[in-house]
């Protein structure tokens, strides 16, 4: 079983800051146990030659969530309350996208991820993740669904929906979200349980799952078999709320962050067929319960019937969302570590990774006072992060 690195040191290097009036804000969201014991230290990270400067953007955003690079070297940014905003290749102003479907935007609804497709420069098609409202018997309900549309100019036309999850239910929370394309062009969805708990060990709903769907929304072929009953697209299952995904750059492999409940905050690789316990087993707490080592749901440890976690976060929630592989030019010595934002941490995390294993762990930017959304890689190496405030912060040398 693997043991959750401890954070390392922070970091001794400063960093120049050209930031605005910070934000805070709160985070996500049993059988007693004997805490695992802990791993040994690893050797802290060496710090960067040059301290990297974190600088704050001119364009003001309203609550974004995800993002996505076009070939012109702008962006796509979905804002939660519905609209889709074009920011400028120099990030100083931003411009409205028409043509964007109705959302939910109670709670952690809205318009969530976005994503081009492989084929973007030859189909022009971009898909939208949201929290889609309930009619008819649904009403008052919802559940993520995806769409897509073609993109010419400054709109979106034909928007068709290509996935819906199953059941719609009340309530505002965990819809996961996260939309990744596959090196073979079929399209992960990552889908929160809806605070819903055992549905996530319910393989005849899509609730707390990892699907995966051709880019019309049919079901390839080869997807994994979860028996009699199950919903057609299941990739992976035993999900709490999967915010954050990425594609490993050499091993293809899908990367995913999860919220814990009261810590238990993890890292996953998300492999076909693969159960990762939520709720029966979790290195969290239940709410409620008092917060320490003690009292992980479930005893914590997920082997040999679930997964175990490639790391977790205890006793403290990090609250992880959006996260991005390094691959740049402006940092080497970043090359093939994993970055992973902190809502309830207010911090982006480096993982430096040994294959599957998390070699070290190092809290950066914890001085910002920003719920960091979502991160993605510039092309000139930089990191770009969205803050739930509204910022967009570059990360440079």
């Amino acid at each position: 079983m693997r043991m959750p690195p401890p954070p390392s040191p922070r970091l001794a290097w400063c960093l120049g800051l050209a930031l605005l009036a910070a934000c805070g804000g709160g985070g996500d969201g049993s059988t007693p146990s004997p805490a695992p014991a802990p791993a040994p230290t690893p050797a802290p990270a060496p710090p960067p030659a040059t301290a990297p400067r974190v600088t704050a953007q001119p364009v003001q955003l309203d609550s974004p969530w995800g993002m996505a690079v076009l070939p012109d070297g702008s962006w796509l940014v979905t804002q939660r309350r519905g609209s889709l905003a074009r920011v400028a290749a120099d990030l100083a102003n931003r411009q409205t996208i028409s043509g964007t479907p109705t959302v939910d935007s109670a709670g952690q609804g809205g318009l969530l991820d976005v994503a081009l497709d492989p084929d973007f420069d030859t189909n022009g098609f971009v898909y939208l993740s949201y929290a889609e409202p309930g009619s008819g018997a649904e009403a008052g309900r919802s559940g993520t669904a995806v769409a897509r549309a073609q993109l010419s100019g400054n709109a979106l036309s034909g928007l068709t929906v290509i996935f819906r999850q199953a059941p719609k239910v009340s309530g505002g929370g965990h819809y996961g979200s996260r939309l990744v394309f596959a090196r073979d062009k079929t399209l992960f969805i990552t889908l929160g349980e809806r605070q819903q708990g055992s549905p996530a060990q319910d393989v005849a709903q899509t609730l707390g799952k990892v699907v995966r769907v051709n880019r019309d929304g049919s079901i390839p072929a080869d997807n994994p078999s979860f028996g009699n009953g199950a919903r057609p697209g299941l990739w992976s299952m035993g999900h709490r709320n999967p915010q954050g995904a990425a594609l490993h750059p050499v091993t293809g492999e899908l990367w995913v962050s999860e919220h814990g409940s009261q810590g238990g905050d993890e890292i996953n690789i998300a492999r076909a067929g693969a159960n990762y316990g939520w709720p029966t087993v979790s290195y969290g707490c239940n709410y409620g319960d008092p917060v320490g080592t003690a009292c992980a749901i479930g005893g914590g440890t997920h082997a040999p019937r679930f997964v175990e976690p490639l790391t977790w976060w205890v006793p403290t929630s990090i609250a992880p969302a959006g996260i991005a592989f390094y691959n740049g030019a402006m940092f080497p010595e970043w090359q093939g570590n994993l970055f992973v934002g902190a809502l309830a941490g207010q911090a982006l995390w480096r993982l430096t990774l040994a294959g599957d294993t998390v070699a070290s762990r190092e809290r950066l930017f914890d001085n910002l006072g920003e719920r960091i959304r979502a991160v993605k890689p510039a092309a000139d190496g930089a990191l770009l992060l969205l803050t739930d405030s509204g910022k967009l912060l570059r990360v440079a040398r």
